[in-house]
């Protein structure tokens, strides 16, 4: 029974533990999110497939200058540092796929509707954003939030994923 008790215990606070990881932040303001806004040069097939894949390689780009960011601030420190990085990124993506236009890139405060991000909501508002223009940028576009990462949360490919509490768990089985 003492064995039950510890393990059920234990499988409890892995189990909050691990819902509190997942969960994006609650009760932060507008002002503490920093967003990203990729818009398409328009809604013909092709710019908007180019329009992920400039997405995918800006996110490649991005997740390992901001994994270490642990406040807006020093997120907004990175992005313009890196806006002509990001730029050529995108610019490089467009090129590889035979588009003649250009990028454009800038951080600024821009307006975006209430949006879903699977069981968290941001609502509609004002919010600081990493903006990129494919060509016109007056196709559809995608948007997520660079902070907190909703989106930059890395790949997983190169991880090593350690619990302590397992590591308990199994000792104590040994």
């Amino acid at each position: 029974m003492k064995k039950f008790c510890i393990s059920f215990t234990l499988f409890l606070i892995i189990t909050l533990s691990a819902a509190a990881c997942v969960v994006a932040p609650r009760g932060l303001s507008h002002a503490e999110y920093l967003r990203i806004h990729i818009r398409a040069d328009s809604n013909e097939r092709a710019a908007q497939e180019v329009k992920y894949r400039v997405k995918d390689a800006v996110v490649e780009f991005l997740t390992p200058l901001l994994s270490e960011c642990d406040d807006k601030s020093k997120a907004e420190n990175v992005l313009n540092g890196n806006l002509a990085g990001i730029r050529s990124v995108a610019d490089k993506v467009l090129n590889e796929q035979g588009f003649t236009y250009k990028s454009t890139v800038r951080l600024c405060e821009e307006e975006f509707p209430t949006r879903n991000y699977g069981d968290y909501t941001l609502e509609e508002g004002f919010y600081d954003a990493l903006i990129i223009e494919l060509g016109s940028g007056e196709g559809d576009n995608w948007w997520c939030v660079v902070y907190p990462p909703l989106c930059f949360t890395g790949s997983g490919k190169n991880c090593v994923y350690k619990s302590k509490i397992l590591e308990i768990i199994r000792n104590f089985y040994g």
